[in-house]
C-alpha cells in the first residue's frame, strides 16, 4: 500500500496524467450539473413518494447515475448504452461475422463494433424514454402531455443519454478509468451527503447499539464484496520445452486465473430488465388503448402485474433466481473453454494431469461451473440485501443497497488498478 501511494505521488508529477485526471473530473462535474436540470412539469412530492414505494425504479436509479430520481434531462443515464453493449456482446454468440469483427479484426474491428453499439443505443433510449414518461404520467408525477410535448420530452431525454454516452467515452479514452462506470459511481456517491443528513435528522441516542450493528454489518459486507470481487481460482499451466537453434525455450510454469465473479453486475441489470419489462408493457398498453372491452382487460392485467410485483416475497425470490440464472448465462456467453483450450494447445501449453483438447475443455468447463455457483449466489444475496435488511428492521431510511455497494467497490478497485498500471508504465 505504501508503494502504491509513492507511485501515485510520482505519477501526479506528470503533466499528461494531470490532464487525464482533470478531464475525468470535468466530465463528472458536467454530468452532475445536467442531472440537476429536470424535465418540465415534474411534481417533486409525487416523484419522491413514487420512488420510495417502487423498488424497481429505485434500483434503476442506481444505473442511471442518480438522474432518474429527479427526472432530469439525463434521467436514463448510461443505461441505454450499457444495454446496447450487453446486446451486442450476446449477438456475437449468434452471428459469426460480429464475433470475428470483435475478436479477430483487431483495433479496426473493435472500432466498428463500438460504432454499432452507439447506433443501437439511440433506439433503446427512445423506447426507454417513451416508456418511463408514459408510466410517470399514469402515476401523476408528470402532467398529461399532448403529442408534440411528449415527443419533445422524449427527444430531450434521448439527447441527454447520448450526450452522457459521449462524455463516458471521452473519459475512457482520454481520462482515467471506465467512463460509464465512473458516471454511475458519481451518481451513487452524490447521494451520500443526503443520506447522512437524513440519518442525522433521525438520530436517536437509544438506538446507538443498533447503529453500531449497522456499521459492523456494512464493514462486513464491504469486506465480502472486495474479497469475492478479487477472488480467483488459479489453474496451473505449463509450457512445453522447445529447442530452437541450440537454445531451450519454454518449460515455464504459470497459472490461468479464473475469476469467481466473472459477470460483474451484468446479471443484476438483466434481472431488473426482465422484472420491469411486464410493468412497462402493460402500462403502455393501458395508456394507448383507452376504449372497448380489450382496454378493460388491459387495465385489469396492469393492476394484477402491479400487485404481484408489489409483493415483497415474490419480488425477492424472483429477483434472486433471475440473478443466479443470468450469472450462469452471461458467464457461458463470455467464457469459452473450447477457445482457451485451443489457444493453450497452439502455444504448446497444457494443464498438468489433463490431456490437451477436449479433456482440457471439459476440465475448464467443470471448474467454471463450480466457481460460478458461488459467484451467482453471492450476486443474488447482494441483489436482495436491501429487502433482507428491511425485513429484519422495518426501517427503509437506514437500508444500505448491496447493488450500489457492489458497483462502488468494483469501480474503486478498477480505478486503483488503472492508476497503478499508469504508474508502472511511467516507471518503465
Amino acid at each position: 500500500m505504501t508503494s502504491f501511494f509513492e507511485k501515485c505521488r510520482a505519477l501526479f508529477q506528470d503533466k499528461s496524467i494531470i490532464k487525464r485526471v482533470f478531464l475525468t473530473l470535468l466530465g463528472l462535474v458536467i454530468f452532475r450539473l445536467l442531472a440537476a436540470i429536470p424535465i418540465p412539469g415534474v411534481d417533486v412530492g409525487r416523484l419522491a413518494l413514487f420512488f420510495q414505494n417502487n423498488q424497481f425504479l429505485s434500483l434503476l436509479n442506481i444505473f442511471s447515475g442518480g438522474g432518474l430520481s429527479n427526472l432530469s434531462i439525463v434521467m436514463l443515464g448510461v443505461g441505454p448504452y450499457i444495454t446496447a453493449s450487453i446486446i451486442m456482446q450476446l449477438l456475437t454468440m449468434m452471428f459469426d461475422s460480429l464475433k470475428q469483427m470483435y475478436q479477430e479484426e483487431g483495433q479496426a474491428g473493435r472500432l466498428k463494433f463500438s460504432q454499432y453499439t452507439r447506433l443501437l443505443t439511440v433506439p433503446l433510449a427512445i423506447i426507454q424514454a417513451f416508456s418511463f414518461i408514459l408510466l410517470l404520467q399514469k402515476q401523476g408525477v408528470v402532467p398529461a402531455l399532448g403529442l408534440w410535448p411528449l415527443i419533445t420530452n422524449v427527444l430531450i431525454v434521448v439527447a441527454g443519454s447520448v450526450l452522457l454516452m459521449w462524455i463516458g467515452e471521452l473519459i475512457s479514452e482520454f481520462g482515467i478509468g471506465n467512463g460509464a462506470s465512473l458516471i454511475i459511481f458519481a451518481g451513487i456517491v452524490s447521494h451520500i451527503p443526503t443520506v447522512i443528513a437524513q440519518n442525522y435528522a433521525l438520530f436517536d441516542t437509544s438506538k446507538i447499539p443498533e447503529y453500531g450493528l449497522y456499521l459492523l454489518g456494512a464493514i462486513a459486507i464491504i469486506y465480502l464484496v472486495v474479497y469475492v470481487t478479487e477472488a480467483e481460482r488459479p489453474v496451473p499451466v505449463t509450457y512445453s520445452r522447445q529447442v530452437r537453434g541450440g537454445k531451450v525455450m519454454g518449460g515455464v510454469s504459470t497459472y490461468l486465473p479464473l475469476r469467481l465473479n466473472q459477470a460483474g453486475v451484468i446479471p443484476i441489470i438483466f434481472a431488473l430488465s426482465i422484472l420491469l419489462f411486464p410493468q412497462l408493457i402493460v402500462n403502455i398498453l393501458a395508456r394507448v388503448i383507452t376504449g372497448g372491452a380489450f382496454a378493460t382487460k388491459i387495465k385489469v392485467a396492469a393492476q394484477f402485474v402491479t400487485d404481484v410485483m408489489a409483493n415483497q416475497w415474490f419480488y425477492g425470490v424472483a429477483y434472486f433466481v433471475l440473478v443466479v440464472l443470468f450469472t450462469y448465462f452471461y458467464t457461458a456467453v463470455t467464457f469459452e473453454p473450447k477457445s482457451i483450450s485451443e489457444n493453450l494447445q497452439k502455444s504448446a501449453a497444457f494443464i498438468p494431469g489433463v490431456r490437451p483438447g477436449a479433456s482440457t475443455t471439459e476440465f475448464l468447463g467443470k471448474i467454471v461451473t463450480r466457481i460460478t455457483l458461488v459467484g451467482a449466489l453471492f450476486l443474488g444475496f447482494i441483489a436482495i440485501l436491501p429487502l433482507i435488511v428491511r425485513g429484519f428492521t422495518g426501517e427503509q431510511s437506514l437500508t444500505f443497497g448491496g447493488t450500489a455497494l457492489l458497483i462502488v467497490v468494483s469501480v474503486v478497485l478498477d480505478l486503483v488498478k488503472k492508476i497503478d498500471a499508469q504508474a508502472t508504465m511511467r516507471e518503465y
